[in-house]
């Protein structure tokens, strides 16, 4: 296949089998509006901003749910309102459904948030105030907690991924045992931003079983409803069995409440209890609501999954056919080798009214992409071959789906 045949249309015929084992969703919720196109603003504008303001904007850069909030959950959200004018206004049965989604876990247990964001700074704060404490972590990976140490004047001990990018689990346990006494926490993100890659139930294991027993261990989940690989599980069994291991999961990904701001922790009461301390907001009624609602759509969040896996893995297999090669991803992102310094690359992207992800150093050759629908997908290949035009192509003429 020659990469200069991409084009949108081909590539809509080919998902085309693929859409339709999924009913009409992707139809029923872009037909909400969701992404209709508004001009590019806030995170994905900024910088330069968009090449041809008020042309709308594909947005592949902040790892969104691109089907958007569901019609029961913008009505559960209007059937908030009848409550926005009380203080200690209904959750709108939320911390029922979390408790009935996460069987073995009690009230006690659950910590509400604005988006996994506060919970992460909450137990940034929380654990690494005092002399000279520290935080242990990759990089790259995502930055918020190595943002809330900064902020409280702590340190950050950042170890680089394997050659293979995966996360050095003997690393993590010899450094924190070398620097025990000023590690007030350890972080990972599973799977990692912006790698996509999982760490496996294994080496979760080994990583909690290699490290003293009073350490606590933020292991970040936003995006475990994404996942495939049957050599992953959530960390949450490790709560339950009362180690010092904080969960983080956000509505923001797989629920499409990114701009709702609901996510929680779980783990013990007593690491609770030290995150709460800092806690000075509340979460506003409808987001309550909303968070309730798409916990009891399990159906729609199995869907946006399988068509989520089906449009990345045809984007990374038609790149890896015409010579870049991807990093395996269980998210709803990838990062594709491009070759090249990532910053210009971006910056043409831009140029085409297409906001991609950020550098991620020292990971300088690979850009990290947001999996959009197939619509989506189609204008980010498009753009890839026209910016990628002298690239190397190995295809057999006439295969494939474009």
């Amino acid at each position: 296949m020659d990469p200069k045949n991409v084009t949108r249309r081909g590539f809509m015929g080919g998902l085309a089998a693929a859409v339709s084992l999924f009913g009409t969703l992707e139809g029923e919720l872009l037909s909400q509006g969701r992404r209709g196109g508004a001009p590019q603003s806030g995170a994905a504008g900024a910088g330069r901003g968009a090449a041809n303001p008020g042309v709308p904007v594909t947005k592949l850069s902040n790892n969104e749910n691109p089907y958007g909030i569901t019609e029961a959950v913008q009505k559960a959200m209007i059937d908030s309102f009848k409550y926005g004018n009380l203080y200690g206004a209904p959750d709108g049965g939320l911390n029922e459904a979390l408790l009935a989604y996460h069987p073995g876990i009690k009230r006690e247990n659950l910590l509400m948030g604005s988006g996994s964001g506060e919970i992460l700074h909450l137990a940034g704060t929380a654990f690494l105030i005092g002399p000279q404490k520290k935080v242990v972590g990759v990089e790259p990976t995502y930055n918020d907690v190595y943002s809330a140490a900064t902020t409280i004047k702590a340190d950050s001990i950042r170890l680089p991924l394997l050659p293979d990018f995966n996360q050095d689990i003997p690393a993590f346990i010899k450094t924190v045992k070398q620097n025990y006494r000023n590690v007030g926490m350890v972080y990972v993100c599973n799977p990692n931003n912006p790698t996509g890659m999982i760490i496996t139930k294994q080496d979760i294991q080994k990583l909690l079983d290699g490290l003293p027993e009073d350490v606590p261990v933020l292991i970040d989940e936003a995006y475990h409803h994404f996942v495939d690989d049957p050599n992953y599980e959530s960390a949450i069994k490790y709560v339950i069995e009362g180690r010092p291991v904080i969960i983080a999961r956000t509505f923001s990904k797989i629920g499409a409440l990114a701009g709702m701001r609901l996510g929680y922790a779980i783990a013990r009461p007593d690491l609770l209890a030290e995150m709460r301390r800092y806690q000075t907001g509340s979460i506003n009624v409808a987001v309550r609501f909303a968070g309730a609602a798409v916990l009891k759509d399990t159906a729609t969040m199995e869907k946006v999954k399988r068509l989520n896996t089906e449009v990345r893995n045809k984007v990374t297999s038609e790149l890896k056919v015409m010579g870049y090669e991807s990093l395996r991803s269980d998210a709803n992102f990838f990062m594709v080798h491009v070759k090249r310094d990532v910053q210009g690359v971006i910056e043409d992207f831009r140029k085409k009214n297409i906001s991609v992800g950020r550098p991620f150093p020292p990971m300088t050759q690979h850009l990290r992409v947001s999996v959009g629908t197939a619509d989506e997908m189609a204008k980010f290949m498009t753009a890839f071959k026209e910016i990628f035009a002298g690239g190397k192509s190995t295809a057999a003429a006439g295969g494939g789906y474009f």
